[in-house]
């Protein structure tokens, strides 16, 4: 098998840090990613979890990451 050629020339998702989201007064002091957010949301309407929806907010928490508002 064949490795494709990057042509985007940008690192493999995994390599890249998390892109931080400051959401001042919308989450605690603890970080939290988007797929463990949306997780919650889905949760609270009875949504149930597959396998997929796991993997899914995995990816997602390696891309987006919400921060609370640093005090100046």
């Amino acid at each position: 098998m064949t490795k494709k050629p990057n042509i985007t020339g940008r690192k493999g998702l995994s390599e890249e840090p998390p892109r931080r989201v400051s959401l001042p007064g919308f989450i605690s002091d603890e970080e939290i990613g988007l797929g463990d957010a949306i997780q919650r949301v889905t949760s609270y309407f009875g949504i149930n979890h597959c396998g997929a929806c796991q993997r899914r907010a995995a990816a997602l928490n390696r891309r987006v990451v919400f921060v609370k508002r640093r005090q100046n």
